[in-house]
């Protein structure tokens, strides 16, 4: 089973440049996600595996940890260091951190 961070772990390492990857659809993405989050897509993560680093730890988050939970176990049954980020955008957003809104998606 996949390791899972809290929102405070992952604040503390997000101030530290931690590699996040948002496993949400692009629609949710841009109405707020994490600041220097990657966007990558639940549907796509297999095909966008050149996107994720194998030589550093990543958060994997997404509205409220489930889907990113399956997405940290996909990534770990790859070979990649990854974990899930417990309560996801949402804990992100009530622990009033800030969200990057209106970008738009490559």
């Amino acid at each position: 089973m996949t390791s899972t961070v809290d929102i405070a772990t992952f604040a503390d390492r997000h101030g530290q440049g931690a590699f996040v990857v948002d496993v949400r659809e692009p629609w949710e993405y841009v109405q707020g996600h994490v600041p220097r989050a990657v966007l990558v897509p639940m549907s796509r993560i297999t095909s966008m595996l050149a996107e994720i680093p194998k030589d550093r730890t990543v958060h994997v988050i997404c509205q409220s940890g489930n889907r990113s939970r399956s997405m940290a176990d996909l990534l770990c049954a790859l070979r990649v260091d990854a974990v899930s980020v417990d309560g996801g955008v949402s804990a992100w957003s009530a622990g009033g951190r800030p969200l990057v809104r209106g970008s738009k998606v490559a």
